[in-house]
């Protein structure tokens, strides 16, 4: 008996790197999978069905059902094709990890609007509207789990990528929101911010000492340790899990914070300019969030 035996899953952008490993992961784990990939290139352009017809056919070597799905998440029709499929060839929907991604870097001042548009289009909206056509059936039959793939670019910050990091935190918002809204009808919702070198990680730059440093360490974290946390998510053993964001790093498993107020003060006469600068400031200045990025919060090498 396997912890996903009798449930159908759709992982989108599961044609390679963590998609892939979470879909086989899946399949292992009992559930009928539908691996969702339009097999557009890291930026977003190109289509091929190859990367989704070797994840199937890993799959089925192994003994594992599933179909294959080449529509894209980033339009509200071509979402709703992909939940379909799941329909059409195994009868039901239990599962669905958003994971599919694309990255168009850019340092903020020189990011066009079209730049912007692509990633959330992929990202953001993408989780939404695959989310949304499958939140139908998960009501119905008053049972579904959401597992969606965040970034601690989002979650703690990074360089050039207003664009991806803005979305990445936005699908944490979405998933607490699904957590909230869903969970009358027995559905969760959790984020997953995955540590591994794929190839969303590839456009790391690695021109400095220190930047090369920190993409060997990243190199040695492969996708695959990503991918039990997302079956666990995923089945009955989580039942009392939902509106949470962790974190797999090697083999280590961090549980996120979510934003909270850390410290306040108060004036009984109210507050102007003046005395926020006189008085406020210096009180909350040192519980300043830092102005890190991921790599630096997570400063140590994976164990």
């Amino acid at each position: 008996m396997g912890m996903l035996d009798g449930k159908v899953a759709v992982v989108t952008g599961s044609g390679g790197g963590i998609g892939r490993e979470i879909a086989l992961h899946m399949a292992q784990a009992g559930a009928k999978v539908i691996i969702n990939d339009i097999g557009a290139s890291l930026t977003g352009e190109g289509a091929s069905a190859t990367p989704a017809q070797q994840t199937k056919q890993i799959i089925e070597q192994r003994g594992g059902r599933a179909e294959i799905n080449t529509d894209s998440v980033s339009s509200w029709e071509s979402a709703g094709k992909i939940v379909q499929s799941a329909l059409d060839h195994f009868g039901r929907i239990d599962i669905v990890v958003n994971n599919a991604g694309i990255l168009r870097d850019q340092i903020f001042h020189r990011m066009t609007p079209e730049e912007w548009d692509a990633v959330i289009d992929v990202h953001l909206n993408g989780s939404f509207y695959v989310s949304r056509h499958a939140a139908t059936h998960f009501r119905k039959q008053e049972g579904g789990s959401y597992v969606h793939i965040t970034s601690t670019s989002g979650l703690i910050g990074n360089f050039g990528q207003a664009n991806y990091s803005a979305a990445k935190l936005g699908i944490c918002a979405l998933s607490k929101s699904i957590a909230l809204d869903m969970k009358r009808y027995n559905v969760r919702s959790n984020c997953l911010a995955p540590f591994a070198w794929s190839r969303m990680t590839s456009s790391i730059p690695a021109e400095t000492p220190e930047q090369k440093a920190r993409v060997e360490k990243i190199m040695r974290m492969g996708p695959e340790k990503n991918a039990p946390l997302a079956v666990f998510l995923a089945s009955d053993a989580a039942k009392d899990v939902t509106g949470q964001i962790f974190g797999p790093r090697m083999n280590e498993l961090f549980l996120f914070s979510q934003n909270r107020p850390i410290r306040g003060i108060h004036a009984a006469e109210g507050w102007t300019p003046e005395s926020i600068a006189e008085h406020a400031l210096p009180a909350l200045k040192s519980f300043f969030v830092p102005m890190e990025r991921s790599g630096e919060v997570f400063s140590w090498d994976p164990l």
